[in-house]
C-alpha cells in the first residue's frame, strides 16, 4: 500500500525500547516525523538516527515529535538506543504490520532476509494527515531531511 500526501496516516500501536505501548493517536495535536529504518546497529541506519539525534532541537522547534520504527526486537532497540544515546522513541514493528501499512517493507532484503523496513520518512500533522512521504528503494540512501523540515515549517 502506498501512502500519499493528504491521506490519513494509518494508526498503530507498537512497543518502544522501554517495552511500553506507543500509539500514533498519543500524538494527536502534535506534528510527527515518522521514520522507518531497516536494521539497528548498521552503518546507514546509525548515521540516519544520529543525524536526527544531533538535530533534535530543530525538530522540537518545529513542534514535532520523532518516532523511529524498525522490525528489530524491542530488546535490540533498547541496546541500540542506549549505545547511541537517542533522544526519541524507537518502536519495534517486529510483526511487520506497520511497515506494511505504510508501504515501507522490503519483501526481500540483503543476505536473504525477508520483511525488513524500507528507509522512509513521513511527516504527519496534528490532525493525523500525511504532509510528506518518502519511501526509499535503496537502503543506502538517507531521507531528505531538508524536505522533512520544509514540510514541518509549512505546518507552523
Amino acid at each position: 500500500m502506498e501512502i500519499t500526501v493528504g491521506t490519513k496516516a494509518p494508526n498503530f500501536t507498537l512497543r518502544n525500547s522501554d517495552k511500553a505501548e506507543v500509539s500514533l493517536e498519543d500524538y494527536k495535536g502534535k506534528n510527527v516525523v515518522l521514520l522507518f529504518f531497516p536494521l539497528a546497529f548498521t552503518g546507514v541506519c546509525t548515521t540516519e538516527l544520529c543525524t536526527m539525534r544531533d538535530d533534535i532541537a530543530t525538530y522540537e522547534g518545529l513542534n514535532a515529535e520523532v518516532l523511529a520504527v524498525s522490525v528489530d526486537s524491542l530488546f535490540t532497540l533498547e541496546q541500540f538506543k542506549k549505545a547511541e544515546n537517542y533522544n526519541f522513541q524507537l518502536l519495534s514493528d517486529f510483526n511487520k504490520n506497520v511497515s506494511l501499512a505504510y508501504g515501507a517493507l522490503y519483501e526481500d532484503f540483503v543476505l536473504d532476509m525477508k520483511g525488513v523496513s524500507k528507509r522512509s520518512a513521513f511527516v504527519i500533522d496534528k490532525e493525523g494527515i500525511i504532509q510528506y512521504a518518502e519511501v526509499l528503494e535503496s537502503a543506502g540512501d538517507l531521507p531528505n531531511f531538508e524536505a522533512v523540515k520544509a514540510a514541518l515549517t509549512k505546518l507552523n
